[in-house]
This record gives C-alpha cells, structure tokens and sequence, in this order.
C-alpha cells in the first residue's frame, strides 16, 4: 500500500506539473491560434473522410461562440473564462495526441470515442455525441477541478458565485450554437452520405440544450467533490470516476437499445435511480 500510495503521489506530482506548463503555454492573447489549429485538424480530417471532423467541427462553433461572448463581456470574469476556453481545448488536443500515439493512459472513453468515428459506417449523430460525452463528462469534470481546486479554498463567496454564474453561462452559449451545429455540421454530413441519418432521432432532440445541461450539472458538482477531498489517494479515484462514468453513458447509447439511447443524456442522478449506470 505504501508503494502504491507513493506511486499516487508521484502521478499527481506529474498531472499537476502538466497542468501548469499547460497553463502558461495557452495563456493566448486571442483565440486565433485555438481557432486555427481547430480549423487545420477538421480540414485534414475531412480530406481523409475521417468522421472523427463532425465533432470538432461542432467544438469549433462552439468555441468561436464563446469567444464573442468574451469579447461583448458576457461572463462576470473575462480571463477566468478566456483560460477555461483554452484548458477546455487543451484536454481535448492532449487526448487527441495521446490517441495518435498510442498512449495507454488515455482514459477509455476518448479511446471509444476515436476509434469509432473513424469507422465509415458509423452514424454521423453517434460520431458527435461521443465526442461531446467524453469531452464533457470526462475532460470538463478534470478541467473544472484543475482549475478550481488551486483557489477554491481561499475564494470569497461572491467570486465563488461569480464562478458558478460564468460556468452556468456557457450552457446558454451551446444552446444558441445547436441549430448552427444541426445546419451546418449534421445535415451537410448526412446529405453527402446519402442517408437519413438517425442513430437517435434529430440532433435537436438528442443533442438539445437540455440533455447538455444535465451533463454540466453534473460536472461542476463532480468537480467540487474532487476539489473538496482532502484525501489524495481518494482524490485520484474521484478523477479516474469521471472516465467511467463517461463510459457507462457510452453503453447506454450503444448497447442499451432504444431505452439507452434515449436516457444516456439524462442527470446522473436520475439513471442511479434507475439503477442504469
């Protein structure tokens, strides 16, 4: 237990230091260089008929959203946000190079989720929603504690709610990017396949605000559980939590027939309560 307990400590040692350099390397002036490498990854990706181009093609307007939101001063802390926005990216470009590579730590569900856009005949709705699962439900949670947990402890309530308030905020921001994302990302994909392509239905009933809401909902209260354990081994468990979790949702979509399918996007309180995850 001791070796292992120090093998812990070294790993968080490690994602610590990482987060850092992580850090100072996107603290970007604008969101130019995020954009461009987001733009220049679907680009390939299309060239290729790599489907793995539908969600980061959603990402993409999503991000540029948020981005004019900044800059109109829609969020209570501009640059707490602008460094969520590129921590947020970073999660995702790491995992995506780590999945290149070959990497075994790579958590599960980012392993599911490429592996199975590449596949030409899977849907392009399923190709986006695991994506937009694993991106939320696994990264945002470690993202969110990333970022919290250094300040949490000495931050008044005010800046506390300010945080909250900014966080909450970024659900209106996807919800206004959900028909661009049905217009310009899913159908143009379908029509150029050929096929009506309904894995689970319109992607504004899969794929709706609400079904994100619920996600993030859980995520920041997932993130402050990690942020508020004291004990680091107990801490490190709650982190590697988030992957499964993200990866039991993935069975429900897949394997769960068409009751799965239609309660993946549902509170983690509700399908615990089912008895489904």
């Amino acid at each position: 237990m001791q070796i292992a307990d120090c093998r812990l400590q070294i790993i968080d040692c490690n994602l610590q230091s990482a987060i850092c350099n992580h850090r100072r390397s996107h603290r970007m002036p604008h969101e130019r260089p995020l954009s461009a490498r987001m733009a220049d990854q679907i680009a390939r990706w299309q060239a290729a008929d790599d489907r793995r181009a539908v969600f980061l093609s959603c990402y993409s307007l999503m991000t540029a959203n948020m981005f004019a939101g900044l800059e109109s001063g829609r969020f209570a802390d501009g640059p707490w946000v602008h460094d969520l926005i590129h921590n947020f990216a970073g999660y995702y470009f790491v995992a995506l190079d780590a999945y290149e590579a070959g990497d075994p730590e790579l958590p599960q569900v980012w392993r599911l989720a490429h592996d199975v856009a590449r596949q030409p005949a899977t849907p392009v709705v399923e190709s986006l929603l695991l994506g937009v699962n694993a991106h939320i439900n696994c990264d945002l949670v470690l993202v969110m504690a990333d970022m919290l947990g250094p300040e949490w402890d000495d931050l008044p309530a005010a800046k506390r709610a300010d945080r909250y308030r900014d966080y909450c905020e970024v659900n209106a921001v996807i919800a206004e990017t959900i028909d661009r994302v049905q217009d310009e990302v899913v159908a143009p994909y379908a029509r150029l396949l050929g096929v009506a392509d309904l894995l689970c239905g319109p992607l504004d009933e899969w794929c709706t605000a609400r079904l994100l809401r619920n996600w993030r909902a859980d995520v920041w209260g997932q993130a402050i559980t990690i942020v508020e354990t004291p004990d680091l081994v107990e801490r490190l468990e709650l982190r590697r939590r988030a992957d499964t979790s993200a990866m039991r949702r993935v069975q429900l979509l897949r394997d769960g027939g068409e009751v799965g399918a239609r309660v993946f996007g549902y509170p983690l309180r509700w399908l615990s309560r089912l008895k489904m995850i």
